[in-house]
C-alpha cells in the first residue's frame, strides 16, 4: 500500500535520486538530463509551495510537489509535478500521488489543477490524468524534443474542481 507524506529534510537524497532517474532519461521532463543535484531539489523543493514523497514498504518510490500556476490573478490554479522509480511503476503510486495532490490542492483553496507539459509520447501518464478527470485543452506542436524520437508534441491538462 502506498503511504504519502510531507517530504522531510532526511528526503532530500530519495528525492534527487527519483529525479536524476526519471530526468536522465530524456523522455518525459523538459529538464536538462544534466540537472545537478543543486538544481533538483531547489526545483522539487525549494521552490513549490509543498513537496511530498510516496513510500512502499517504507522506502521513498515518489515524489510529487505542488504550487501556484501563476502568481496573482492566476494563483488560484495549482500545477503538480510528479515522478516514480521505474520499480513502483504499475503499483498505484501515480494513482495515489494524484488523488493526494487534489485533495491537497482543494485544502489549500486551489480552484483548479493544470498540467503545463505532458509530453505526448508518454502514453501512461495521458492515460492516468485522463483516467482522474484531467482533459486536454491544448497542445503544443513538437515543443519537446525527445531523447530518442526527437521533437514531439507536449499537452496541457486542465481539471476544474467546483461543479460548472
Amino acid at each position: 500500500m502506498v503511504t504519502i507524506r510531507k517530504a522531510e529534510r532526511a528526503d532530500h537524497e530519495g528525492i534527487w535520486a527519483i529525479f536524476h532517474e526519471v530526468v536522465s532519461k530524456g523522455d518525459t521532463y523538459a529538464f536538462s538530463p544534466q540537472t545537478s543535484r543543486k538544481e533538483a531539489l531547489e526545483i522539487w523543493i525549494e521552490k513549490p509551495a509543498a513537496t511530498f514523497v510516496a513510500e512502499l514498504d517504507g522506502k521513498v518510490v515518489g515524489t510529487y510537489f505542488i504550487k501556484a500556476n501563476q502568481p496573482g490573478l492566476g494563483a488560484h490554479v495549482c500545477n503538480c509535478g510528479y515522478m516514480v522509480t521505474a520499480t513502483a511503476r504499475g503499483r498505484g503510486t501515480a494513482t495515489a500521488m494524484c488523488l493526494h495532490a487534489q485533495a491537497e490542492a482543494k485544502r489549500i483553496g486551489f480552484l483548479a489543477m493544470q498540467f503545463n507539459f505532458v509530453v505526448s509520447t508518454n502514453v501512461g501518464a495521458l492515460r492516468l490524468w485522463q483516467k482522474l478527470g484531467f482533459q486536454i485543452v491544448g497542445t503544443l506542436p513538437k515543443a519537446f524534443n525527445h531523447r530518442h524520437l526527437g521533437l514531439v508534441d507536449a499537452h496541457v491538462m486542465f481539471k476544474w474542481f467546483l461543479p460548472g
